[in-house]
């Protein structure tokens, strides 16, 4: 079937593979290959997109389902290529063919016209022969590491255009941009492209004539920290070979396996910097060849940044020492894999813990029974309600109701232990041994033979600290506070908001005005009056006023630790968003409050006093890199919002914008300020940068840095009012990895810097701790077995507490900030999507579950309950709830013959 089309895809590869890139049509990959080919195909790209895309013809070539070629037209087309949709549709590739001379000479040119381009200009004039993601790409590249690299991709993306006009749209776009340097290189040899063209024999390559090599001395990250020897093999615990000869594990390292290379459940406690997940290397790699029958291995990871690290690593680890060993991965956006199939088809599996909670809960999995070895990073997250300890819940559960039963080793990773809350010694040994209850280990490992070793590559940066006088008499913040206070009392000629909050004493532009924001809005939202008009006036009213209070709060905190430009800028933001959303009365007079004032502020902005904490960062970067211009700096704060005003005052001091910093934020959600967290692939090209010595040399981080994202080796680690407790600061201070390394706490707040200072003292304690609970392991073990008994009974005796049944009742859904009607709870129905529907080995089901995304063009809401109110129909009383499992009513089940044609019509 389709021979034809096979036969000309393969003829015609040379053609294909000079346009397509694969991830542009990942959706099509998806759908008609394995995950574990797309994967590779999409590896690939990222070294070679012309070998990706004969890879992905080479698969195409052995498919047998119905309408692949169809739907690889129809991609084609969606995804904008065009030129190339219709080559294929007509196997005519005369069109495509004649663009080769553009081609040609573009990439001739290219190392002296990057140098004359301007990317951001550009592309305004090129949307004609660049797709959006590219256009996108380049904007990100000009951003993170500049006009010339940013220039480099443009080129390159041009190279794979299959728009005939290409070449015509760069030429008028440079002239509109009056980029003339840039016009006259491709106006001047560009006459004659033709004639040239016919002695251009072979590929672009072999015109070149300078050969160029390059050496670079790469910073130390996690995935290098072990010795290289071309040796013998050696197959004790303390080695591990790849094809190129053994990799041989460090004392320290070693030291750091002993315990699980005896199948002991353990703890490894060690400083970040040192390699652990080399250590999880090791053990992983010593666990297959100690149970290679049985051996099933899973790495857990707490977020999906550090899980796209951790699975790179294992799977570049194994598949150069051995392509036999089956690895993959699996996170929150592959709901659609099957957990099981993916454990029983592969050694080893890396994952978010939630995905593993989930697959028990549905008993997917149906017992961690059928892993041999857990590996959690991160360990010390395995307390309360965290998916670690759901996870171990169920393990000890197994383990105490059974006395036959064969769970996996159990191996954590942290580097501090230091959980909790405590004030001395013994309270720090407590919170140690719950972690070992919970992680079911009477075994913490440390370096204690090989310390000196350990120090020689682990440096502790050196701590200060530095109090900053704080401005509390600025006129921009008399002013905001003034429009504060005028809102409240407007507030409260609505309704008298003390009587909806217990939160008495506040402060503007305090975290404690935050919380009575929260706890005003929360009991608005079942606020009941015997008037529903009355009601729903009044909480839309409250809702707008306490969300502009907000906004007034956050400035005030942004303003205290930046610019008051920034604190405008966010402002502005803000109130560009009410006005686009269509306000109402009430909005209408909350901004002309703002109206009113921002001139005033706009003044006060850009001539008023620079922040004296600024003041002192700045002092503190020009004195460090006067000292050594080859610092590397890593600075944390807060917010998101923070890192992007300090990220614009550097951009826009003089003496530091040579620092061209990174800015390295999470994933969440979408915030005014910041826009949209960051991808995986955007956080690795901030990282990359910051590696490079001639691009960033500062990195400006929120608190995903702190933990477990690999960042490269730094020398000056900043704290910008940013203190956590005693794991957050081994964990920040870690990142000063170089030798004679510092740590500085910047802060205006007395109290913070003391904490810091509890914080360094706590962390001795600690360490004092451990050796204690090591001197006494009998003791250990015997207080583990009492918590562990102890922790089970609480549990029996809730879940022998009966469950209160969900009510059949009828039910209202209200909107929680303006209380109007938006269904009943009837209307709600329950979709389950379990693993288990939808195993690899049923590829039916898994095409059948796509074709049904494909086609059903219904576009079912999927609801939030914390955004409504649910009144009972009845009683008529209100109840709010942050979470679906939380609803005391009962929902029907999906069914797919509800869906009718006049559900399946757009909606206005």
């Amino acid at each position: 079937m389709y021979e034809m089309e096979k036969k000309n895809l393969r003829h015609f590869s040379d053609y294909i593979t000079r346009f397509l890139r694969p991830s542009v049509i990942k959706n099509f990959m998806t759908v008609y290959l394995d995950k574990e080919i797309v994967e590779s195909i999409l590896s690939k790209e990222m070294t070679s997109v012309t070998t990706a895309a004969q890879m992905l013809l080479d698969q195409m070539c052995y498919l047998e389902d119905m309408g692949w070629f169809q739907a690889f037209l129809d991609i084609l087309l969606a995804s904008e290529y065009t030129g190339l949709h219709e080559a294929i549709k007509e196997w005519n590739f005369q069109e495509l063919e004649e663009l080769n001379e553009h081609r040609r000479f573009l990439e001739r040119i290219e190392p002296s016209i990057t140098k004359h381009m301007k990317p951001s200009e550009l592309l305004a004039h090129m949307s004609g022969c660049l797709k959006p993601i590219e256009c996108e790409e380049i904007r990100a590249e000009e951003s993170q590491r500049g006009r010339i690299a940013a220039s480099e991709k443009l080129v390159t993306s041009l190279l794979r255009s299959d728009k005939p006009n290409w070449f015509k749209l760069l030429k008028i776009a440079l002239e509109n941009c009056d980029l003339d340097e840039a016009l006259d290189l491709l106006e001047t040899n560009g006459g004659a492209t033709a004639a040239k063209a016919s002695e251009w024999d072979g590929e672009p390559e072999a015109m070149m004539t300078t050969v160029s090599f390059e050496y670079r001395e790469e910073p130390e990250t996690e995935d290098m920290l072990m010795s290289s020897n071309n040796t013998s093999v050696i197959e004790e615990p303390g080695g591990f070979t790849g094809r190129s000869g053994e990799r041989k594990l460090r004392e320290y390292q070693k030291e750091l396996t002993a315990a699980a290379v005896k199948s002991q459940n353990t703890i490894i406690c060690a400083p970040t910097g040192c390699g652990k997940t080399i250590v999880a290397l090791a053990i992983s790699d010593y666990h297959l060849k100690q149970f290679p029958e049985r051996a099933k291995i899973v790495f857990l990871a707490t977020k999906v940044d550090v899980y796209e690290q951790q699975y790179k690593l294992f799977k570049e680890h194994f598949f150069s020492k051995d392509p036999n060993i089956r690895v993959t991965g699996m996170c929150g956006d592959m709901d659609y894999l099957s957990v099981r199939w993916l454990i029983e088809n592969h050694d080893i599996v890396v994952m978010t813990a939630q995905i593993l909670v989930n697959a028990l809960q549905s008993s997917e999995v149906p017992s961690l029974e059928i892993l041999s070895l857990i590996l959690f990073d991160e360990c010390h997250n395995t307390t309360g309600k965290h998916p670690y300890n759901n996870i171990m819940t169920r393990y000890l559960d197994t383990k105490l109701n059974s006395s036959t039963h064969s769970l996996p080793q159990i191996v954590g990773l942290t580097a501090s232990v230091g959980i909790g809350s405590f004030k001395n010694e013994l309270e720090a040994e407590n919170n140690i041994l719950q972690l070992c209850a919970n992680l079911d280990t009477r075994v913490i490992t440390t370096v204690t033979e090989h310390k000196d070793e350990l120090k020689s590559y682990v440096h502790t940066p050196e701590k200060a600290f530095f109090e900053v006088k704080q401005c509390m008499s600025h006129p921009f913040i008399r002013i905001i506070k003034n429009i504060m206070s005028n809102i409240e009392q407007l507030a409260q000629k609505t309704f008298n908001m003390e009587n909806l909050s217990n939160i008495q004493s506040r402060e503007y532009g305090s975290q404690k005005y935050e919380q009575w924001i929260v706890s005003v809005q929360k009991s608005c939202r079942v606020l009941q009056m015997k008037n529903a008009d009355e009601e729903r006036r009044i909480c839309r009213e409250l809702y707008n006023y306490t969300e502009h209070l907000r906004k007034y709060n956050d400035a005030l905190i942004i303003n205290e630790d930046a610019r008051t430009k920034d604190a405008l800028d966010y402002l502005d933001a803000f109130f560009d968003q009410v006005r686009n959303a269509g306000y109402d009365e009430t909005e209408r007079k909350l901004t002309a409050l703002y109206d009113c004032q921002r001139p005033q502020l706009l003044r006060l902005a850009t001539e008023g006093d620079q922040n004296p904490k600024l003041d002192e960062l700045r002092f503190i970067l020009e004195e460090e890199y006067h000292n050594n211009d080859q610092t590397r700096t890593v600075m944390f704060v807060k917010t998101r919002a923070l890192a992007d005003a300090m990220k614009k005052w550097i951009d826009e001091t003089d003496s530091l914008k040579f620092l061209k910093p990174g800015v390295l934020i999470g994933k969440g959600r979408k915030s005014n300020f910041t826009g949209s967290g960051m991808t995986p692939n955007n956080q690795k090209g901030i990282l990359d940068s910051f590696k490079s010595s001639d691009q960033s040399k500062m990195l400006i981080a929120t608190s995903v840095a702190d933990e477990g994202i690999d960042i490269p080796q730094c020398n000056l680690v900043l704290m910008y009012e940013y203190v956590g407790n005693v794991v957050k600061m081994v964990q920040v201070r870690g990142r000063g990895r170089m030798e004679g390394s510092r740590c500085f706490l910047i802060s205006s707040n007395k109290d913070r810097i003391a904490k810091e200072k509890i914080n360094m003292f706590k962390e001795k304690m600690v360490e004092e701790a451990i050796e204690q609970l090591q001197s006494r392991p009998a003791d250990l073990s015997n207080k583990v077995d009492m918590l562990q008994r102890e922790d089970k009974a609480r549990r029996d005796h809730i879940s022998a507490s009966p469950e209160k049944p969900k009510t059949q009742g009828s039910y209202e859904l209200l909107c929680s900030k303006c209380k109007r009607f938006a269904c009943m709870s009837d209307d709600i129905r329950v979709v389950l999507l379990k693993h288990s529907n939808f195993k690899r080995s049923e590829e039916t089901s898994l095409k059948t579950l796509q074709v049904f995304e494909r086609q059903c063009v219904c576009d079912l809401p999927l609801l939030k309950i914390e955004s409504f109110v649910v009144q009972d129909c009845v009683t008529r009383r209100q109840h709010y709830f942050r979470k679906w499992r939380d609803v005391t009513f009962a929902m029907r089940e999906f069914d797919m013959t509800e869906i009718t044609a006049e559900a399946c019509r757009p909606r206005d």
